[in-house]
């Protein structure tokens, strides 16, 4: 990957505002801070940014590190994870960013919680464990299929086993946590 200036500065700082502007709702609705308006908007602004991306791709193909360094990389990324109501939008968005991965324009672990979260979104058992639902008794994770391989697969993706993914997300959505600590992303975003 590379860490030169992006060709397109001004991609990245339109994805970068989106998505601060998302994790910081969401880190508000993890929290029940939100009334039924300031729901209603984080959805109308999620659906604002999936057409952002949606035009992104469609004119660049998936939006890289090359394309927009990073930074804006990742915003892309969260801005498809949080894409649940479009769900064929997802599993486009996955394929693009698998071809991203394999020519070394963005990083694997992201196209692994993409690759979850369009799965459960389309009502299939995840492959990598990314993904968490928090509920009143706490933290669980969603369904996954062949449990007894998961560390196998996660770790061919570069993700941590699974027992210190859960420690690290139920350490960052305690009830207890403070304002510091509050979480800038949706459970599915943390493992």
């Amino acid at each position: 990957m590379t860490t030169a200036e992006p060709q397109r500065p001004d991609l990245a700082r339109e994805l970068i505002a989106r998505a601060a502007e998302s994790a910081a709702h969401r880190a508000q609705r993890v929290r029940n801070q939100l009334d039924a308006v300031q729901l209603g908007q984080g959805r109308h602004a999620d659906h604002a940014n999936t057409k952002v991306l949606r035009r992104i791709l469609a004119e660049h193909d998936w939006p890289g590190h090359r394309l927009v360094g990073p930074a804006a990389a990742r915003a892309a990324w969260s801005i498809a994870l949080h894409s649940n109501d479009e769900p064929d939008f997802q599993r486009a968005a996955t394929t693009l960013l698998e071809r991203a991965v394999q020519a070394g324009d963005a990083l694997i672990q992201h196209w692994a919680h993409l690759h979850d979260r369009a799965l459960i979104t389309n009502g299939h058992d995840q492959a990598y464990g990314t993904q968490f639902l928090l509920r009143a008794g706490g933290i669980e994770l969603c369904p996954l299929r062949a449990p007894e391989s998961l560390d196998e697969r996660r770790a061919t993706v570069g993700l941590p086993p699974i027992a210190v993914a859960l420690k690290t997300v139920r350490r960052r959505y305690t009830p207890d946590c403070s304002a510091d600590d509050a979480p800038t992303v949706v459970l599915a975003g943390a493992a």
